[in-house]
């Protein structure tokens, strides 16, 4: 399966199980988006190289899963084709954020391939990026319930809102925690939170237990995205597969640069002040300095406790359930997305 994990064996059941909905996901993905027009498809099938993790249509199988009354052995029966639908769904959307972030952030480079924008200018991007978000909601649509759609638009104006927080206060030097968590919150995490409650829902869980999957992944998502920002600055590009130091170059400052500029002393900071304000000249020399400063101040080691905090919390809130393999499954995910490299 996409997701890559080192799976101990009394999870391998679960692990094969996922890997055939994903496939049928796949499937589910494509077809919803096939074009008779020609160049449109050859952009739709360019975009299959964005695939990498899938963790959220990986979340919405193992939240149903997890959520299902008596998910025994034979797991298959408990993943309806609306879970399959809403996980095309929520990778939909999570695409067309890409597509649009590469055009905002003018990338050239995403999965080690050439983006959109860079290979048909950001006019298609952004056109293909609203391709897919309209795709994701006529899908939405046709399930049985409207309760899935009306909560997807909302997580879509939501992702939408995040984003506009981010541009409003990019180049903002004294932007808080508190500022930057709400920016994760809605532009990362919400998605992965409505992954979550979604795949629980599906399965017919209670008000009461979708909220503890809703909350999981919400702390999940800002976990991982904790875990990216830290990447951008300590990855391995050929790894992450995408050009890093770029939060820097476009002006945003994530949790680690402020934890640093709220508690680095006064010279300290202003040093690092003016190392930020050369974004134009920010290479890999200034990259490496950064980080030294980063670490003078335990910058770093607090954006990863910070994490694992987060990951701790969404592993708390559902704890309650049963102990079955895909709950175990998701104990394990949550644990490796403030370890993975990529």
């Amino acid at each position: 399966m996409p997701v890559s994990l080192s799976i101990p064996p009394d999870l391998l059941p679960v692990q094969e199980v996922l890997g055939r909905a994903l496939q049928r996901v796949e499937t589910e993905f494509d077809r919803a988006l096939r074009s008779d027009l020609p160049p449109l498809q050859q952009l739709v099938l360019h975009i299959e190289t964005y695939r990498g993790k899938m963790l959220r249509p990986v979340l919405v199988i193992l939240s149903g899963l997890a959520a299902a009354a008596s998910p025994a052995d034979a797991f298959d029966e408990h993943i309806l084709p609306a879970h399959l639908s809403i996980a095309a769904v929520c990778e939909m959307i999570h695409m067309a954020t890409l597509v649009h972030d590469d055009v905002l952030d003018d990338a050239d480079a995403r999965r080690g391939g050439a983006t959109v924008n860079r290979l048909r200018g950001n006019e298609a991007a952004v056109i293909l990026g609203d391709y897919l978000f309209s795709s994701a909601y006529r899908l939405c649509s046709s399930l049985d319930s409207q309760a899935a759609a009306l909560l997807i638009g909302q997580t879509g104006m939501t992702l939408c809102a995040g984003e506009l927080l981010q541009l409003h206060h990019r180049d903002n030097l004294s932007i808080d925690q508190a500022t930057y968590f709400e920016i994760v919150r809605r532009k990362t995490a919400s998605l992965i939170a409505t992954a979550c409650r979604l795949g629980a829902w599906q399965s017919g869980a209670s008000p009461e237990l979708c909220t503890r999957f809703e909350d999981f992944g919400l702390r999940l998502g800002v976990a991982f995205q904790i875990q990216d920002d830290l990447l951008d600055l300590t990855g391995n590009e050929r790894i992450v597969g995408k050009p890093l130091q770029r939060d820097v170059e476009l002006g945003k400052l994530t949790l680690p640069v402020i934890h640093h500029l709220t508690t680095a002393p006064a010279a300290d900071r202003g040093r690092t002040l003016a190392l930020l304000s050369e974004q134009a000249a920010f290479d890999a020399h200034a990259a490496a300095e950064l980080v030294t400063r980063l670490n003078s101040t335990g910058s770093i080691d607090f954006a990863r406790a910070k994490a694992r905090e987060l990951v701790e919390q969404a592993k708390h809130a559902i704890d309650p359930l049963p102990d079955t393999a895909p709950k175990r499954m998701l104990m394990l995910m949550a644990d490796q997305v403030v370890s993975r490299a990529f």
